[in-house]
């Protein structure tokens, strides 16, 4: 499975990193997320629980950021077991782009590949549902920085934000809802 894919953020680029690594505003974008930890200095564990039709899982797996280029790019890599139902693994490759003072272009490239039981739901049904998420996410995460204003949503209240997380919400999210039953 591939997603690619480009969205407009309302903030300035600083401010779109700092929210994109503060575990806060993601989670509030993020349902069904049980557990989300962080291990190291970019590494982070979660437990989600997720479903599409009679598929249902618990999944545990880890999130790691690589290759950060603060505030520009990082490459994300993601693993997820949900047992005899399959697993998740894969990476994406995030970029921020100024697109003037209070806007920022983020673009993300990843790939993902599924085994076990979730393999069967088919790819064309996973790839249209994971585009529709893709889109609902960033609609909520843009939300959210409107609603909490582009300083104090990214900075979390004026202290610095942690560093290292990111795009792995946007995933886990993403893989949330594409299992959730509609």
């Amino acid at each position: 499975m591939e997603l690619n894919g480009q969205q407009l953020l309302p903030v300035g680029q600083q401010s779109a990193w700092a929210a994109l690594t503060n575990i806060e505003i993601l989670q509030s974008c993020m349902p069904g997320c049980e557990s989300l930890t962080r291990t190291d200095q970019d590494r982070y564990q979660t437990t989600i629980n997720a479903s599409i039709g009679p598929v249902r899982a618990r999944f545990t797996g880890t999130i790691a950021m690589t290759d950060i280029n603060a505030p520009n790019s990082y490459i994300l890599r993601f693993e997820g077991n949900g047992g005899p139902t399959g697993f998740v693994r894969g990476q994406a490759h995030v970029v921020l782009r100024p697109d003037g003072p209070d806007r920022t272009m983020l673009s993300y490239a990843s790939s993902a590949q599924v085994g076990g039981r979730l393999a069967q739901v088919g790819s064309r049904l996973i790839d249209a549902a994971a585009g529709a998420m893709s889109e609902k996410f960033f609609v909520a995460f843009s939300q959210q920085l409107n609603r909490a204003g582009a300083g104090s949503a990214a900075t979390g209240a004026g202290s610095p934000p942690p560093r290292g997380f990111g795009l792995g919400s946007f995933l886990w999210a993403l893989l949330r809802r594409l299992f959730a039953r509609h």
